[in-house]
């Protein structure tokens, strides 16, 4: 049912239909088709969503014995993406995964429904207007926007890599939907990205700039929500979007702990992880997992879930509505990201302005001294930035700081 309120439709009823095994023609069996039939005729609505997928067959049948419109939990999908997405870039994959489920979909005359909410249209019931579209057109169409996201693709990687010469350490944010991503990414960055309880609220990669603590800055990705039993038509259409994620040098699993589920949509996100290459050996090194709304649990559930945290290093519970525990997840963010870092004296003349800003820029200045014929720095720097130090300054000015 949050699905579908994501679309602001207005749910009836619902129910659970048990299923030994799925039947050809209409999914359900015969009994339960003819019980939902009679009351549908005795309160009639204008649109039945399954949730599971259903063949074009079984879609076609439905519709005639329950005499109104039926999608499956795809098409819905589909529907609250494309009401959502707002780059040109989330627009091109939604209407991409749109009209590959549409071809799919060719074994009658298929008839894309005119827009009445955003979207793409699946929402629509009988006697609307309908615009007629044959498999030529389809395919046509989606050429043409795998050669326009081809383009995006390039120009995504010609910033990335303007964005290695800087370079600037990328956190992820990743999470089912409705984790609290995007009111997280909020709190970081004082960004005004829409946070709202409903789900898909975030579909467009979003990114700013957030300082860490002592000082170095990082470029915080939000990303969209996952989902169980993600339609592959998105999977693949999004593919390009979570390329963030998998150059990230770190990952933040947002986790809405106060959900019941959370521990299964936890697996959920491990297994689009799994997909895009990230596996369990490599989330150990890049993945810190956040706990989310904390704010929201009982004082015993909040204080199990203290102690089970206080067992595992990779975990930091927060509440990102209110604040609390930010400035440890900002700690354990520059933690993970020095831990490559060397900790280094750097000795700078008085008239090196300019390689002073470049070391708060890129590293993190950990003490000064000023002295009459310049200033004695301890500083932490990557390996790579190190060598680009001493280019600047000759390698005789750099050498290596006993550890505090």
């Amino acid at each position: 049912m949050g699905l579908a309120r994501a679309i602001e439709l207005e749910v009836v009823g619902a129910e659970v239909a048990p299923l030994r095994r799925p039947i050809p023609a209409t999914l359900l069996g015969s009994g339960k088709v003819e019980e939902i039939e009679k009351k549908l005729e005795a309160e009639p609505v204008e649109l039945v969503v399954v949730d599971a997928a259903l063949t074009p067959v079984q879609q076609r049948n439905l519709e005639k014995a329950w005499k109104t419109k039926v999608i499956d939990r795809t098409g819905l999908i589909l529907e609250i993406f494309g009401a959502r997405a707002r780059t040109r870039e989330g627009v091109l994959q939604v209407e991409l995964a749109a009209l590959t489920y549409q071809r799919s979909r060719l074994v009658r005359s298929w008839t894309h429904l005119e827009r009445q909410r955003g979207g793409f249209g699946f929402l629509g019931g009988p006697g609307e207007s309908q615009l007629e579209l044959d498999r030529r057109k389809i395919t046509e169409r989606i050429t043409r926007i795998k050669a326009e996201l081809e383009n995006v693709k390039r120009t995504r990687g010609l910033h990335r890599r303007a964005r290695e010469r800087i370079p600037y350490r990328v956190v992820a944010l990743v999470g089912y939907t409705n984790a609290g991503k995007s009111t997280l990414f909020n709190r970081l960055t004082g960004a005004g990205v829409e946070a709202v309880d409903k789900l898909f609220a975030t579909l467009d990669p979003t990114m700013r700039l957030v300082r860490l603590p002592s000082g170095p800055p990082i470029i915080l990705s939000d990303t969209v929500g996952f989902i169980s039993d993600l339609p592959t038509q998105l999977v693949a259409a999004f593919r390009a979007t979570l390329e963030e994620v998998q150059n990230a040098d770190l990952i933040l699993h947002v986790r809405d702990v106060s959900n019941p589920d959370h521990p299964a949509q936890a697996r959920d996100v491990e297994r689009v992880l799994d997909e895009l290459g990230i596996d369990a050996d490599d989330r150990a090194e890049r993945v810190i997992e956040v706990w989310n709304k904390i704010d929201r649990l009982a004082p015993d559930e909040r204080e199990a879930l203290e102690a089970e945290a206080a067992r595992r290093p990779e975990v930091r519970l927060v509440s990102a509505a209110e604040g609390t525990g930010i400035p440890a997840l900002l700690e354990a963010i520059e933690r993970r990201l020095l831990a490559r870092h060397e900790l280094l004296e750097v000795e700078l003349p008085l008239e090196a302005g300019a390689e002073l800003a470049w070391l708060h820029e890129h590293g993190a200045v950990l003490a000064r001294r000023d002295g009459p014929s310049g200033v004695h720095l301890t500083i932490r720097l990557a390996p790579e930035d190190r060598a680009r130090l001493a280019e600047r300054l000759g390698p005789e000015r750099i050498k290596p700081a006993a550890a505090p």
